[in-house]
């Protein structure tokens, strides 16, 4: 473990997500301790997105931006919004000068899989439509998040290729969570490591299937053809039970044509990126608002 995280391992509550009202507590309690963003740069709106249900997003817009990013908040399906991800949107459109749509899909287990994705879909839908009016060239748009987010993310890719939807030009793929299965060697051995375990790594796919079958677009190493999808880059971190998965997924990515860039960080766990006065964090954040801006110049 990278010794300026593993300080701060024993300040942080045990790793649950059996009791969602009291993690939601939990997590809102830690993001409203986050630095407040400078928000000098960008001007930043909400709008409502219609769907099946309404959807909010909150829209960044840097000045001269280049491209747009639809921006996925972490939170097991089950924790997050436009405010808890107030900070980490605003640093992603300071860090890649490009346009983010923080998105605030449906969250389990009041409305499981697909409301989430289906939610992403329609937000991708009114980006690409409103590129003009939002400040961004459709044809650089992509998808990003972290977690549950990236998740979403990897999955929306998926499903706009098959349905023939909006063109996503590069999918961000930060720490995801790809197969319900929970049967890699990091998913098996990984039970009591920092912020997120097996344990509630299953109770986030629980609470997220809800009973349902997972196909592609809930976990997206279930697709048997990832060819056809947008540039990737994905994160992994040593300590963290969907390291493998992340692992075996850009590979496939690979072995389909599909152009990636992973980078599996030594000494670090889920989210600890969080943890930004470590030096490995500050270099992870750096490099996520480097190759947004490649992607979308």
């Amino acid at each position: 473990m990278d010794p300026e995280l593993a300080a701060f391992i024993p300040l942080f509550p045990p790793a649950d997500l059996t009791d969602v009202p009291a993690a939601r507590e939990l997590h809102a309690k830690l993001t409203a301790s986050a630095p407040v963003p400078d928000l000098s740069g960008m001007d930043v709106e909400d709008h409502v997105v219609s769907g099946e249900a309404d959807v909010p997003v909150r829209v960044y817009r840097p000045r001269e931006a280049r491209g747009a990013i639809l921006w996925f908040h972490g939170g097991g399906f089950v924790m997050g919004g436009l405010d808890s991800e107030h900070p980490w949107a605003a640093r992603v459109a300071e860090a890649s000068g490009a346009v983010v749509v923080s998105v605030d899909y449906r969250l389990a287990p009041e409305n499981p899989y697909p409301a989430a994705i289906d939610d992403a879909y329609a937000v991708l839908t009114w980006a690409a439509e409103n590129a003009g009016r939002l400040g961004f060239d459709a044809g650089r748009l992509a998808v990003a998040g972290h977690s549950a987010g990236a998740t979403i993310a990897a999955a929306l890719c998926l499903r706009t290729r098959d349905e023939g939807g909006p063109r996503v030009h590069f999918q961000l793929l930060n720490q995801p969570g790809l197969d319900d299965r929970l049967e890699t060697w990091s998913a098996r051995h990984f039970t009591d490591t920092p912020w997120l375990t097996r344990g509630k790594l299953a109770s986030a796919w629980g609470h997220y299937l809800a009973g349902r079958a997972a196909d592609e677009y809930a976990a997206p190493a279930r697709a048997e053809d990832l060819s056809g999808l947008p540039a990737a880059y994905i994160a992994s971190a040593e300590f963290c039970p969907n390291r493998d998965e992340d692992i075996l997924y850009a590979l496939r990515l690979l072995q389909a044509g599909v152009p990636v860039e992973l980078h599996q960080w030594p000494g670090t766990f889920h989210g600890s990126q969080a943890i930004t006065s470590a030096e490995v964090s500050r270099r992870q954040l750096a490099e996520l608002g480097a190759v947004l801006r490649r992607a979308l110049a």
